[in-house]
């Protein structure tokens, strides 16, 4: 059950943790100033939408997120949010692809050698389908974790910052809410593809109380770091390197490597979403399927994506605070029905 719990908990964090969250950028964007409340709220928020899915997807016995999405949103909305998590999964995994090669270009690699490296990774840790990404999640997002935390601690440490909280300062709270909102639909999409490998029910106490401890955690320290350099902060593209810029050559390489494989654990997030979705249509091996995804995915990354977020990434929030919202809803309604019955 221990063994499990962890194992699904570092996938559910492996989701969380992309490069959007690892590089600061994401955290800065929602939280900053007066943020506490709102990152105490937001790990609440988290933890119960985590067990909430999981319940679900166990109950459902899911290998894709179809059935979950039925039982919160209804048969009517179910095809709208089918599409629209397909359409969010791929257009956030080519982002990812073409942000592996550009990361690798630090190491002057050319872009489309970088391209093709993480996509023969993600092909190559698909051959093992979910075991491997599940094993993948255990190895990396512990180091991952391990090294941002130290980073920010000894950071905390050095530069003399504070991790207290002034309750009447807490105006930014609502953020928790759109934050949480922002990561429902690959939540829902990982989470989903699980229920039938989930055992025991103190395995998802432990997956997600446990991943709502560790970034609560993770995204106060962040957060802190962050405000401690907040003017520098608007000056770099990545907000971690304004918290690494007088650390040693030697440690701004390491975390460019660590922000790579956040990359890559969000990239295999997408593929896995979508993968689970349309096996069972195509009838294809795991690999296969992902192999064709990524045929699909690798020209469009020469493509600007900036106004395909601007339009998507709105409506994308609108639709994921609603999802949010029947996610809170449901062990309520659920309950009701169940006394109605």
């Amino acid at each position: 059950m221990w063994k499990s719990g962890f194992k699904w908990m570092f996938l559910i964090i492996g989701t969380m943790i992309g490069a959007g969250y690892a590089s600061g950028r994401e955290l800065w964007e929602f939280f900053g100033y007066e943020s506490d409340l709102a990152i105490l709220l937001f790990a609440l928020l988290f933890f119960v939408c985590c067990h909430v899915i999981m319940t679900i997807s166990h109950e459902e016995q899911s290998e894709h997120y179809l059935p979950v999405l039925q039982k919160l949103m209804g048969k009517k909305l179910t095809s709208l949010y089918d599409g629209m998590i397909i359409l969010y999964l791929f257009s956030t995994t080519v982002i990812m692809l073409a942000g592996g090669g550009a990361t690798l270009e630090v190491l002057h690699i050319p872009y489309w050698h970088g391209v093709g490296i993480i996509s023969v990774l993600l092909v190559i840790l698909f051959i093992w389908g979910l075991n491997g990404m599940t094993a993948m999640n255990s190895l990396v997002i512990p180091i991952l974790i391990l090294f941002l935390v130290s980073t920010l601690v000894v950071f905390q440490r050095t530069s003399g910052g504070s991790m207290g909280m002034v309750w009447s300062s807490q105006s930014n709270w609502p953020s928790a809410f759109t934050f949480t909102a922002l990561n429902m639909l690959p939540l829902v999409a990982v989470i989903s593809a699980i229920g039938k490998k989930i055992k025991h029910r103190g395995e998802r106490w432990i997956a997600s109380l446990g991943s709502a401890i560790v970034l609560g955690t993770i995204s106060l320290l962040y957060n802190q770091s962050l405000i401690a350099v907040a003017q520098e902060v608007m000056l770099y593209e990545i907000p971690l390197f304004a918290i690494l810029k007088n650390y040693p050559y030697f440690m701004v390489l390491v975390m460019s490597g660590l922000l790579w494989a956040a990359i890559y654990t969000t990239a295999a997030s997408g593929l896995l979403g979508l993968c689970t979705r349309c096996q069972p249509f195509l009838k294809l091996p795991f690999w296969l399927v992902a192999f064709l995804f990524l045929m699909l995915m690798i020209p469009l990354t020469t493509l600007g994506f900036s106004r395909l977020i601007s339009i998507l990434y709105p409506l994308y929030g609108v639709m994921n605070l609603y999802i949010l919202a029947a996610i809170m809803l449901y062990p309520i309604l659920h309950r009701f029905d169940n006394g109605a019955a």
